[in-house]
């Protein structure tokens, strides 16, 4: 009974710990789209899209609400948006978004978790050749019609629909993101969440155990306080 109990309670404590960094993670991208777009949602489509993936990860609307409201502060300080490349263990390419008021904090903290891992930080555009940028919609597809949604898709710039369990997953082109969300909005297609991802266009393939070495990098960056997204290209072997 006091073991069932402890795991419940740890698992609890996990999920709650996991939901504070997601709604951290919004609240910086809310003040980033504040910052470059004003505060208005209606005329910020930036913002439109971190609101609609804050709805959907059950951020409460006061907590939305009051991101908005600090971004437009004057003593509110600015967040910068700095990309970090580099190489894992068996040369899997590891590209990392982050969000920060201290780049100097955050870069050395970045190069010393790929030096503790034997992986090592690259320099700026280093890994534009491996990854694509591309827009990922994930829709709720179980009580509409599949064929006139996809149609849509594939008319508004999808150029790759996957099924998903339930869902429709739709990828653009970084291009035509917001055109597709606003083609989404004005047909009034419920979308779980929206978002700008780093796609692989090859990879590496390793063992279970060096997926481990690799995990273990990636776990250490995703755990920074400063680090919005991380992508790789690790496959494994089976």
């Amino acid at each position: 009974m006091g073991r069932a109990f402890e795991f419940r309670r740890a698992r609890k404590e996990k999920r709650w710990a996991n939901m504070a960094k997601t709604f951290t993670k919004l609240g910086k991208e809310i003040s980033v789209a504040v910052k470059q777009g004003g505060a208005d949602p209606e005329t910020n489509p930036r913002l439109r899209v971190v609101i609609q993936n804050a709805k959907a990860a059950n951020m409460p609307k006061d907590n939305v609400e009051n991101a908005i409201r600090k971004a437009t502060a004057k003593d509110e300080a600015d967040l910068q948006e700095i990309n970090y490349e580099g190489y894992g263990p068996y040369g899997v390419a590891i590209w990392i978004e982050t969000t920060t008021d201290n780049p100097t904090r955050t870069v050395a903290n970045i190069r010393s978790y790929f030096n503790r891992c034997n992986g090592a930080l690259g320099t700026s555009g280093s890994l534009e050749f491996i990854f694509d940028r591309k827009g990922v919609f994930t829709i709720p597809a179980a009580n509409i019609n599949r064929d006139n949604l996809e149609l849509m898709l594939i008319e508004n710039g999808a150029d790759e629909i996957q099924v998903v369990d339930d869902d429709l997953v739709a990828y653009t082109s970084f291009e035509d993101f917001i055109p597709m969300q606003r083609a989404l909005e004005t047909g009034g297609v419920d979308v779980a969440s929206a978002e700008i991802r780093r796609i692989p266009n090859n990879t590496v393939t390793v063992s279970d155990d060096q997926a481990e070495d690799v995990i273990k990098l990636i776990e250490r960056i995703e755990d920074d306080d400063d680090v919005q997204n991380v992508f790789h290209n690790m496959t494994d072997s089976q």
